[in-house]
């Protein structure tokens, strides 16, 4: 792949790709070329003249500074399981190179297995069995090493809510019921650093007791984060495969659930152990399964995950992210661990993972394993079901994509201490071996000197052979002039020399032409593959046909039969005649160029002229001549005979004009006829609208009044409607006042008789 667009030096030329040489042959490069032509591949450089002994191509090397060989079983010593140890490359940019990396288990090799169990309350009953595994375990670890040491730490959660009950009582016992066994809460402890004891391992874990939190998701990643970095206080040896069995029936916390207590400050991946406990479990959150799995793989620590079934899946999806590792099925009260972690070890000591770390920018590695059971995939070299004491290998290519110098990084295989250290630099420089008396090439006067095949020029002086003095002018000046609005210098066709450019030659032998070498005569369009159909000459990119021939490629005998129109023009004179064929201007249509649906409606477009031809009146009346004559020949007529192209436009004064328009050979040519006649609507009556407007006036008051009138009247008649009825509901009392005496007194005659 090619990094660098312009090639100026050897230097430039290593770097832009792989496959790239250099010839630095005195006098290669004719006069005018470019000394790019002295990068090429090395076959076409020998094809144009170039002696092997003048083709620079910087390869790779590989030193190996350590390589000490395999070990067989342990001695107590240091062994060796991978090799070589130490190796020093020198690459070209690009250019991939491969070397072979051996690994093999070694017989007997120590095994220290951290067992961090899960003392919640849900684990009561696998508390008891566990305290009793110490002999099965030691007896299984024995067959597979006789240098085994076991380890013990147990945890549960935060002790602050809502993981934890904080209430003073419950801090103490967090226990469900009196319970006398419960230990107070805790985060994660450690019990029992790395023993071969079996007696210390029983007396340690016989005085655990089980305890409880709030959640279900526990504490897991604290514990083991603690348990990996606390490496001094687990007593986990350098030469050892560590192992980290986890046994749990819960899930886990993990970086983020501390905001629900308050917790803000990430996980620093640090020890933080005194007297056996973990000091910033309520301070700290949990961290996160990169962190986890980062300082694991760092450590060399392979965990096992030792789960009730319930939660399988969760530490499935877990163990998936964290390499070298492996999830078992553990049993409801954890009778079947000690088989779980034997199998578990066994299939992570036969899988053998070859990766690397610290990788530097623009470097590639890629693995190819050699053995019989292996995973395809080019990140990571895996071999699966690998016997004790059988050698393997892994083909290892590393790629450099840019120049760089010392950089280094680690080969390892996951789990095991044993790294390769690759250290890269790359070879950017090309080393060429200048003839000492070579001035003279260079022009006479020592103008310049030779530095692998071309000429270095002193300052002041250009050229391919620093035969341009600049005479005061820089050289950007100079190069400037060479180029065309600020593009490539000579168009990339040629070389400035002297502030001209001088042309080189084109792949057919002629030479580009242009003062800025623009030009050339092969790129021409071809008909029946031939440039300009053979009817013609190509000049910088265009046909000049013979007489006789016509088209962009000369194609066509010259005639304008077909473009002759009835009134014998070509084309109306509104395109071209090319190949027989008219070319018509934008918006016209063939075959005649006669019509334009596109263009604007000629009635909108000549009314302007039309009123001042004919009426004398319109915008163009002051100039009428200068603006109309030239594109409308007009005859003023009494009537006009019905067509299709019969114009009937409103003028400036409100007139309806009557008009007919033809048009005539050209763009812009017109014919009118303009009826004499216009229509004009009579002016209104100004009494007859005044008059109207007040007695219109005067109608709409008097409605207006009676309206008014009409709504008084109809409320007079309801209130006195309301009168009556309440008249007619009223009763007036028929009591008589005892102290009322009527006029009338009646006297009686007591001598009358009544005779």
């Amino acid at each position: 792949d090619i990094q660098i667009s312009v090639i100026e030096s050897c230097d430039d030329c290593i770097k832009s790709g792989p496959h790239c040489v250099w010839c630095q042959q005195l006098n290669f490069t004719k006069k005018g070329e470019q000394e790019a032509a002295r990068c090429d591949t090395k076959a076409q450089l020998i094809a144009r003249g170039c002696e092997m002994d003048n083709i620079i191509s910087p390869q790779n090397t590989i030193t190996i500074e350590k390589k000490d060989p395999l070990s067989t079983s342990f001695d107590q010593e240091e062994p060796v399981q991978l090799s070589p140890q130490k190796i020093n490359l020198i690459l070209r940019p690009g250019l991939p190179t491969t070397f072979s990396v051996s690994f093999r288990r070694v017989e007997g090799y120590p095994v220290d297995l951290y067992y961090l169990m899960d003392l919640s309350y849900s684990m009561k009953d696998d508390l008891a069995n566990v305290q009793g595994l110490g002999k099965e375990l030691f007896e299984a670890l024995n067959k597979i090493t006789k240098h085994a040491q076991i380890g013990f730490g147990a945890f549960v959660d935060k002790t602050v809510l809502p993981y934890t009950n904080t209430n003073k009582e419950k801090l103490q016992n967090p226990c469900d019921g009196n319970d006398q066994q419960c230990q107070a809460a805790f985060g994660y402890r450690h019990v029992l650093s790395m023993t071969s004891s079996e007696n210390e391992y029983k007396e340690k874990v016989a005085k655990q007791s089980i305890s409880g939190n709030l959640d279900s998701p526990e504490g897991s990643l604290d514990a083991m984060m603690q348990a990996a970095v606390c490496g001094d206080k687990v007593g986990w040896r350098n030469s050892s495969t560590r192992l980290i069995v986890l046994a749990t029936d819960a899930g886990f916390h993990m970086a983020g659930d501390g905001k629900l207590a308050g917790i803000l400050e990430p996980n620093d991946e640090q020890c933080h152990m005194e007297n056996s406990l973990y000091t910033k479990s309520s301070d700290m959150d949990y961290p996160s399964v990169g962190q986890l799995a980062m300082q694991l793989e760092k450590n060399n620590i392979q965990p096992i995950f030792a789960v009730t079934k319930t939660v399988e899946n969760v530490y499935k999806q877990l163990s998936s992210m964290i390499p070298k590792s492996e999830v078992g099925v553990l049993s409801s009260d954890s009778k079947n661990v000690v088989e779980l972690i034997v199998n578990a070890y066994s299939r992570l000591s036969s899988k053998v993972t070859v990766t690397h770390d610290n990788l530097p920018d623009n470097v590639r590695v890629f693995y190819t394993p050699i053995c019989d059971n292996s995973i395809k995939g080019n990140i990571r070299g895996v071999c699966e079901n690998v016997l004790v004491g059988k050698k393997i290998s892994f083909n290892v290519t590393v790629t450099a994509d840019s120049c760089m110098e010392n950089k280094a990084f680690i080969i390892r295989p996951l789990g095991i201490k044993d790294t390769l250290t690759v250290t890269l630099s790359t070879n950017c420089k090309c080393q060429c071996n200048d003839p000492v008396e070579s001035s003279s090439h260079c022009t006479e006067n020592g103008r310049g000197r030779v530095n692998c095949g071309i000429c270095k020029c002193n300052e002041g002086y250009v050229g391919q052979f620093c035969e341009c003095d600049r005479g005061g002018k820089d050289e950007r000046s100079l190069r400037a002039s060479c180029q065309r609005q600020n593009g490539t210098e000579c168009e990339g066709q040629g070389d400035c020399v002297c502030g001209r450019c001088l042309c080189h030659t084109s792949e057919s032998g002629k030479s580009y032409h242009g003062d800025y070498c623009e030009c050339d005569d092969d790129h021409c369009e071809k008909f029946q593959n031939q440039l300009c159909g053979g009817n013609g000459k190509c000049n910088c990119g265009k046909c000049e046909c013979n007489p006789g021939y016509d088209g962009s490629a000369c194609h066509c005998k010259k005639s304008e039969e077909s473009c002759l129109t009835i009134n014998n023009t070509v084309c109306y004179g509104r395109g071209t005649c090319k190949c027989n064929r008219c070319e018509c201007k934008e918006g016209y249509q063939r075959p005649l160029c006669q019509t334009c649906p596109s263009c604007p409606d000629p009635c909108q477009t000549k009314l302007n002229c039309i009123e001042c031809l004919g009426f004398d009146s319109g915008p163009f009346k002051k100039n009428c001549s200068l603006a109309c004559s030239k594109s409308l020949h007009h005859e003023m007529v009494d009537s006009i005979p019905k067509s299709s192209n019969e114009c009937h436009q409103k003028d400036s004064q409100g007139c309806w004009i009557n008009f007919k328009l033809d048009q005539l050979v050209g763009e812009d040519n017109y014919n009118a006829l303009i009826q004499k006649q216009r229509d004009c609507p009579e002016p209104p009556s100004v009494i007859a609208i005044i008059g109207g407007s007040i007695a219109s006036v005067a109608l709409i008051g008097i409605i207006l009044l009676m309206l008014i009138k009409l709504l008084l009247y109809m409320k007079d008649l309801k209130e006195f409607r309301k009168f009556e009825n309440e008249k007619k509901k009223s009763k007036w009392a028929e009591a008589d006042n005892p102290l009322f005496q009527n006029a009338t007194t009646t006297v009686a005659n007591p001598t009358f008789t009544g005779e």
